[in-house]
This record gives structure tokens, C-alpha cells and sequence, in this order.
């Protein structure tokens, strides 16, 4: 039997905090470049959704999302429901257990505070001439 002291020297003081953190379930506050969704979230007793579109992004080219998921340019733009997700429909596509975690794990996306609008953080308006 392995004694308590060396369980704790082998996974270290850093290590036993982030794990004791990570127990804890948080609201998450959006970041620059983050897609706030909630239409729909809080009237239906969940969280906001915070999409972290840059993490995205530096995985995709634009097209994957905006092209071939059906994503349109402009935050409040699309209509996306959980049947469509669990149906394999815009985020669905990807986040269906294989290719990413599903909808089992809701904690993951709807984790943004309450009262937050539907927006992208840090504005939505392109440097350029046109609109997202």
C-alpha cells in the first residue's frame, strides 16, 4: 500500500490544486475573438454559450465553419438549436464524441455567466469594408 505522503510527493502540489480546481465548475468570462450565443441558452435554464473562435481558428480555415457547417458570418446570425447540434448540424458536425466531446458534457460550452448578449467580445465590425 502506497502511503499518503508519497502519493502526494509523486503528484506534486501544483498538480493536486489544478485538480482540485478542475472539480469546480466556474462561469467562464469570453475573451476577445470569443462568440457569446445566447438566444435561447438562459431561457431555456442553461448558461450562455462561449465559443472561443480564435482557438478554432488557428485549427480551420474559415471555410470549414462558415462554408461547409453552415455558420454565418455575423454573431446573432444563426439560428442553432441543441436538436440540430445532436442531430449533427453546425457544431454537432465535429462535437459528436468522436471528433470532439459531445453534448453530454454541457458544462464545456455553456459555461459563460449569466446575463451575457449574444455578440462577439471586443466588437463586430471587420477592420475592412465590410461586416462579418
Amino acid at each position: 500500500m502506497i502511503e499518503r505522503h508519497a502519493i502526494h510527493k509523486r503528484i506534486g502540489p501544483a498538480a493536486l490544486v489544478i485538480l482540485l480546481l478542475g472539480l469546480f465548475t466556474l462561469p467562464v468570462f469570453a475573451e476577445y475573438g470569443d462568440v457569446i450565443l445566447n438566444h435561447r441558452a438562459e431561457k431555456e435554464g442553461m448558461r450562455p454559450v462561449i465559443y472561443p473562435h480564435w482557438f478554432h481558428r488557428i485549427r480551420f480555415r474559415c471555410k470549414v465553419c462558415h462554408k461547409e457547417l453552415g455558420f454565418e458570418m455575423r454573431a446573432g446570425a444563426n439560428d442553432i438549436t441543441m436538436a440540430d447540434i445532436i442531430d449533427g448540424k453546425f457544431c454537432g458536425m465535429c462535437h459528436n464524441g468522436q471528433v470532439a466531446w459531445s453534448v453530454e458534457n454541457c458544462d464545456i460550452c455553456h459555461s459563460g455567466r449569466k446575463g451575457l448578449q449574444t455578440r462577439i467580445m471586443g466588437g463586430h465590425q471587420t477592420g475592412g469594408p465590410g461586416r462579418w
